[in-house]
């Protein structure tokens, strides 16, 4: 019992002094696994070296998926490529969005007669995905669009889209100009 409360107060110990350095280099206080872990290489391992992709450890990755370069993954994401999933390069995954390429509705509406659906999405490149979002099976998100926090995406966005809301919807335009990027919202 004592080398495993040996154990115990040298993890506690690791644990404070990460938390400490990343508190000091970053000004946030992370969950531990991502003070132990390193997101680039998480990036790499899954999608190859050499393309800048960050991928929090606390983020599930399942199936077929292909990101491209420069492309963020946050924290507490999933991304469920049973049926494809891709995301184009400078995309921002921000926390919490779950992508998933297939669903259990008519398999658990039927008692198990109908089988699962699947299909695949696609991300284009930079785009941003907002806070707890939601992208459907089968879905195409157009280059250079925003998609809201907690936006539920049902239904192709085309490219330079603005989409908020439960089922997403869109809400206005991305304008891009030589040094600004201006958002006009409809409303």
């Amino acid at each position: 019992m004592d080398e495993i409360e040996n154990l115990r107060r040298q993890l506690i110990e690791l644990q404070l002094r990460l938390r400490t350095e990343t508190k000091n280099r970053y000004n946030r206080v992370n969950p531990i696994v991502e003070d132990i872990t390193d997101w680039k290489e998480r990036g790499e391992y899954l999608f190859g070296k050499g393309k800048n992709i960050t991928v929090y450890n606390t983020c599930s990755v399942v199936g077929d998926v292909e990101v491209g370069e420069n492309t963020w993954i946050g924290p507490y994401t999933a991304i469920d490529g049973t049926g494809g999933v891709k995301i184009g390069s400078f995309c921002s995954i921000s926390s919490g969005v779950q992508i998933v390429s297939h669903d259990s509705v008519k398999w658990a509406l039927s008692g198990g007669i109908a089988k699962y659906e699947y299909a695949p999405i696609e991300i284009g490149n930079n785009c941003f995905i907002g806070t707890h979002a939601m992208i459907t099976k089968g879905v195409k998100i157009g280059d250079h669009c925003l998609i809201g926090a907690g936006a539920i995406v049902t239904k192709d966005i085309p490219p330079f889209s603005i989409a908020m809301g439960v089922p997403a919807r869109i809400v206005g335009k991305v304008e891009l100009s030589e040094y600004d990027v201006k958002f006009n919202y409809d409303f």
